[in-house]
């Protein structure tokens, strides 16, 4: 096995930051997003800390602040890394040529400067939070334009490719229906955008991601292994998940198990054809079929809830399986994915390390305490202690993280 390289020690200079920062798509956006990862949630734990105990002179947002919450993190905080991962990997896929600074320069500009000006905005200055979510719309129109562009050049039709940019094509039109309802339009527009961002652009993303790389990697490295990427699950996904948003928005809950137990079933599937047994050394990719188990375990939870609706008419254990989704797929899966690819494209060695390791830890364990919240007691005292547990685990993976984005490849190459 060939030696890597000493590691650099060279320290890019002030100067030298800019070009370094956007040498490459996801050196800039995942900075970005790192920094997002803890701003998202320091506003939610103070506004917690507000409903909960009471915070002197805290103000307070001109729109509800769940719906706050729900359209950061879900158009804001995720898509950050999900910009930086496509304007990377998109070309490759299709075999184009790699992205110039100019095409996703002004993506990460616009997503983050629109994102930190809406978070301002929620301390009750309206007019600076509809200029925050003008600028990420923006970036977004731009984001999409790249990578449809892409897309057109090749000769390939990847469904992975074209997967991703339905989905992106539904975060624009989810924040296009915020904006409406921020310029006077009725709260359904809001709640509409907000199952958009769940179920028409993350969740498709981070599943259409998952379908391609998880039993790509596993058959790099684990023997014997049978690579599965069955061509009828991404279509078959698409049609559930649309009809889940319908039914949900429409507020037909009681006919949501007839998507909803298929889609445990067909996530329960993949979790076995994709054989995680096989794949639990490195620790690197261990954790990719470790974060993908909360998908059907969150389905699971949807449909027994839907069927308990149905009977009942109560509603049980509310937002329990959103956030064993939220929390459990979508944090850990961008801690795995985003772990590897910063491991990969600075020049180190695919492994976990201590950081990863113990946000990785820390994350199930706030999974399973804002799951917990759901199930009685003092819940606003749950839902303080999962957001301060949600800042603690991140905050050395993001200050890691944050070092290697801010210093040159340790092997020397550009990028």
């Amino acid at each position: 096995m060939s030696k890597l390289p000493p590691p650099s020690q060279k320290v890019a200079t002030f100067a030298e930051l800019p070009r370094l920062l956007t040498s490459a798509p996801h050196r800039l956006l995942f900075l970005a997003g790192a920094v997002t990862v803890l701003l998202s949630i320091s506003w939610w734990a103070a506004e917690l800390v507000w409903m909960r105990f009471g915070l002197a002179g805290w103000p307070q947002p001109s729109i509800p602040p769940v719906y706050a919450h729900g359209i950061l993190i879900q158009y804001g905080m995720f898509p950050l890394f999900i910009f930086g991962f496509l304007l990377t990997v998109f070309p490759r896929w299709l075999n184009q040529p790699a992205l110039p600074r100019s095409r996703y320069v002004p993506v990460a500009a616009c997503v983050f400067s629109g994102y930190v000006l809406s978070n301002v905005g929620l301390l009750d200055l309206p007019w600076l939070l509809i200029l925050g979510q003008l600028l990420m719309l923006s970036g977004y129109l731009i984001g999409w334009g790249t990578l449809a562009s892409v897309l057109h050049a090749s000769p390939s039709r990847d469904n992975h490719a074209r997967s991703a940019l339905l989905s992106l094509s539904l975060g624009v039109l989810g924040l296009g229906l915020f904006l409406a309802y921020l310029f006077g339009a009725p709260p359904a527009c809001a709640d509409l955008a907000i199952r958009l961002g769940t179920f028409g652009l993350l969740l498709p993303i981070f599943f259409t991601v998952t379908h391609r790389m998880l039993p790509f990697f596993s058959g790099n490295v684990a023997k014997d292994y049978v690579l599965r990427r069955p061509r009828w699950s991404l279509p078959m996904v698409w049609l559930l998940l649309l009809a889940h948003l319908m039914l949900d928005w429409s507020g037909v809950m009681g006919w949501l198990w007839l998507v909803d137990i298929p889609l445990a079933l067909i996530f329960a599937w993949h979790a076995l054809a994709w054989q995680p047994w096989k794949a639990m050394r490195p620790g690197l990719l261990a954790v990719l079929h470790l974060a993908y188990a909360w998908l059907p375990l969150a389905f699971i939870l949807y449909s027994v809830q839907d069927v308990i609706y149905a009977e009942t008419g109560h509603l049980m254990f509310f937002r329990a399986p959103l956030h064993a989704l939220g929390i459990g797929y979508f944090g850990s899966m961008l801690v795995a994915m985003v772990t590897r690819v910063t491991q990969g494209h600075s020049g180190r060695p695919l492994q976990m390390g201590g950081v990863a390791w113990l946000c990785f830890g820390m994350l199930q364990l706030v999974c399973v305490v804002r799951i917990r919240a759901e199930f009685g007691g003092d819940v606003y005292l749950w839902l303080v202690v999962a957001a301060f547990g949600w800042l603690l685990a991140f905050l050395p993976w993001v200050l890691r993280s944050a070092c290697v984005y801010l210093t040159p490849r340790v092997d020397g190459k550009p990028g």
